[in-house]
């Protein structure tokens, strides 16, 4: 099989996110021509064409999940068999919006197996994100918790930020997914000490299997929320990373076109409010 070259791929679990990933769909467009895949699940049929209204989108199936947080998480874990016949892949969160085009982030997989960028907190120690309890009372033990589920993390252990990830298609690349998974279903099955996450698993399997990385700075992937975290730096900010509600103008005059401002007026009427998404609690 002949692979095809260059492919943006994003996951839709529910309605919470529709009105996120048309703006995703609208700020893809506006810098980029490839073929975008939509891994979806549990949104009616009957609202796919306000999808794929724009070019070159292509619907698969997501794993199939009541918690659609959940099922998310597992059609994260998918992502190297969905877009397998392409050689090179951006995963965008649905709540992503481009400000402008990130060639550079394909062209860097010429000579990296996996494009990343660090969490806000990016030390493993004090990830208290990732288990269960009060966090100043987590802080101490986070390295202990994880290790005695037997997550191979030590202290120099990084946690990156699931929402971009940039990889190519190699037999290591596999290797990581099936490793991901694992580590995965380690966390499924320790939900009395972990949460529902999937960076713990993700840099387990970076420890693991150590394909070549690039860590690109937060401009590739910036968290409005937690902008009082980053150091001052003066880089354009290229992959906003928030939900439409909380987007700032600049951002939402990107996507901003007759079609999106019908479907932001039905988002109104017809969605739930993403930001009171009752999976998140869980």
């Amino acid at each position: 099989m002949t692979l095809k070259s260059r492919v943006f791929i994003t996951i839709l679990t529910g309605l919470y996110s529709f009105q996120d990933c048309i703006h995703f769909l609208a700020s893809v467009r506006k810098f980029h021509q490839e073929p975008i895949i939509i891994l979806i699940d549990r949104v009616p049929k009957i609202l796919y064409p306000l999808l794929t209204v724009f070019k070159n989108v292509t619907l698969k199936p997501a794993p199939a999940n009541e918690n659609t947080v959940l099922a998310s998480r597992l059609a994260k874990l998918a992502l190297y068999e969905a877009s397998s016949e392409f050689e090179k892949t951006i995963y965008l969160d649905a709540d992503i919006c481009l400000l402008s085009n990130i060639n550079d982030v394909f062209e860097a997989l010429d000579e990296y197996d996996f494009l990343l960028t660090e969490d806000v907190q990016p030390a493993i120690t004090k990830a208290t994100n990732l288990v269960r309890g009060k966090q100043e009372d987590n802080l101490p033990n986070v390295l202990s918790i994880l290790q005695s589920v037997e997550l191979p993390l030590q202290e120099d252990s990084i946690q990156y930020n699931g929402g971009f990830m940039a990889f190519k298609k190699t037999e290591l690349t596999k290797v990581f997914f099936e490793k991901f998974k694992y580590y995965f279903e380690i966390v499924r099955s320790n939900q009395d000490k972990l949460l529902l996450k999937d960076q713990g698993a993700f840099a387990s399997a970076i420890a693991t299997v150590k394909p070549s990385i690039k860590i690109l700075s937060p401009a590739y992937n910036y968290l409005s929320k937690w902008k009082d975290c980053y150091q001052k730096n003066d880089e354009p900010i290229k992959i906003l990373h928030c939900t439409y509600p909380y987007r700032p103008q600049y951002a939402k005059d990107i996507t901003s076109s007759i079609y999106t401002k019908v479907i932001d007026k039905l988002a109104k009427v017809i969605l739930p409010n993403q930001i009171k998404n009752p999976w998140r609690k869980k």
